[in-house]
């Protein structure tokens, strides 16, 4: 019995053994395919996550390409690549509904965003200024080629990145659905400007906002839209109290035995869109009225022609000569007079190793003139002697500035450092805008320590001519450097 029961129980158990292999093979089988599954899976998330990438950052740098070249200072800026068929000259404000079009054409591609049956057409600009009564981008827009389609850039056998276009124009309250002038309402279409701080809808508040948009494509279909809302800062700049100012300690202004020459504190000219406004500053002002500066000033040939020196500025106003202790808050100290000319040496167009003359000026500034203000450092000396031609823009010299009148100048004349302007000959010149002297170098050119600024002085020789100074913040606003275009927000855009 006990055998049979031994035979019986080995007979049950026969087949368990490959029902069990069975079992730990389909289990494997089904852990392999969990495995191929996930590494294909993670590889599709990897191609995914590289498309995605690698398209945003082709679009990002048509952003980054569009924000550099419409700063004037950059050297493949649009005003220097495309001068005459681009954006409008500078001190133009963008209008609505205008677009304008940074395109990378790869291969001789038709890049015609503003063709909604083109290839790449711009469909965002519709959805985004329908409200605003703008349907369609401007037909045709002007363009400008992206530097990849340029020399030297296009000879390079790498290719550039795969952004297809930018486009630059303005934005309003409507169109960015934001309440600017606290009415209540997002309404308006006047185009957007900013102070540094704020946006605003006059034109006087400061720079542009320039909205920049762009899009990118990859050969597997990846596309990808992002966008800028930039604006130029300007660099920290004191505002210019009067026709001319001088800082510092006993200051002294001497102008020439003149009828003709007029210190003019009242706003004039127009540049742009920006007219003279009512009132204006003071004629001559100076900064330190606790000393003997005013009795300097008012010395000799100012007090023998006292209504040539006129000016809304001072107590009471109108007072004949004009001439009235001002302030420049920020601006009381060595320090802070050279900081400023650090800031404007790193945001000139052109920078002049001194002693130069006139002819130097003139070599160093032909893209110069009235549609094209420069900021033009001379680090040292300036002899204006013989150069008969008119500037436009910011001229700062460290030195001496000797001041021929027969020349003209529209816009800011700073001369800090020597802190000395001088003057002998005849002639029918004269500075529109405004300027400002400080001595903030000893006879050695070191900086003086703070907190005391230098004697700056003025000497125009009794013989000189000319027809003086005249305010104009006009050209003083066209003439302010800024830095570059500031970043004021960032979002990508769904499609």
């Amino acid at each position: 019995m006990r055998a049979n029961r031994q035979i019986q129980t080995k007979r049950a158990e026969e087949g368990v053994a490959l029902l069990i292999s069975i079992f730990i093979l389909l289990l494997i089988s089904v852990v392999a395919i969990a495995l191929i599954v996930s590494s294909g899976t993670e590889s599709a998330l990897a191609g995914n996550y590289r498309s995605s990438t690698g398209v945003y950052y082709a679009a990002l740098s048509g952003l980054e390409e569009a924000r550099g070249r419409v700063f004037s200072k950059n050297p493949d800026a649009f005003k220097t690549t495309n001068p005459a068929n681009f954006l409008p000259p500078s001190g133009t404000a963008l209008n609505m509904g205008d677009t304008y079009y940074l395109i990378n054409p790869i291969g001789g591609e038709a890049i015609t965003p503003w063709d909604s049956a083109s290839t790449y057409p711009d469909s965002q600009f519709r959805a985004e200024f329908t409200l605003s009564g703008f349907f369609s981008p401007t037909n045709p827009s002007p363009t400008a080629l992206s530097v990849w389609n340029r020399n030297p850039l296009n000879a390079l056998i790498l290719p550039g990145p795969l952004y297809k276009w930018v486009r630059i124009n303005a934005v309003s309250e409507l169109s960015l659905n934001i309440d600017v002038d606290a009415d209540g309402k997002a309404d308006s279409i006047t185009p957007l400007y900013y102070d540094g701080a704020r946006f605003s809808n006059n034109p006087a508040a400061g720079s542009q906002v320039l909205e920049l948009t762009s899009f990118a494509t990859l050969p597997n279909g990846s596309q990808k839209l992002l966008q800028y809302l930039a604006a130029p800062i300007p660099i920290n700049f004191p505002i210019i109290p009067a026709a001319v100012t001088l800082a510092g300690n006993n200051v002294n202004f001497d102008a020439p035995d003149s009828t003709g020459f007029k210190v003019d504190g009242t706003d004039h000219d127009s540049v742009g869109s920006c007219v003279p406004v009512a009132g204006g500053v003071t004629g001559i002002g100076y900064t330190n009225a606790s000393d003997s500066s005013a009795s300097n000033i008012k010395a000799g040939n100012v007090t023998a022609h006292k209504t040539n020196y006129i000016g809304t500025g001072g107590s009471p106003p109108g007072t004949t000569p004009n001439v009235y202790p001002v302030t420049l808050p920020s601006f009381q100290m060595p320090s802070d007079f050279n900081a400023l000319v650090q800031a404007i040496t790193q945001n000139s167009d052109v920078v002049i190793t001194g002693p130069a003359t006139g002819s130097g000026l003139t070599a160093a500034t032909t893209a110069m003139s009235s549609s094209n203000p420069m900021t033009v450092v001379v680090n040292g000396d300036l002899d204006l002697n013989a150069w008969n031609h008119t500037g436009y823009g910011l001229l700062l010299v460290t030195g001496n500035l000797n001041y021929d009148p027969d020349a003209t100048w529209y816009g800011i004349v700073l001369v800090i450092g020597k802190g000395t302007v001088t003057g002998t000959k005849g002639g029918i010149g004269q500075f529109d805008g405004a300027m400002l002297v400080a001595k903030i170098f000893d006879a050695s050119g070191n900086l003086l320590p703070d907190p005391n600024l230098g004697a700056s002085k003025v000497a125009y020789s009794d013989g000189m001519g000319g027809k003086g100074h005249y305010y104009s913040n006009c050209w003083i606003k066209a003439s302010l450097p800024v830095g570059g275009y500031r970043i004021l927000s960032f979002h990508e855009i769904s499609q």
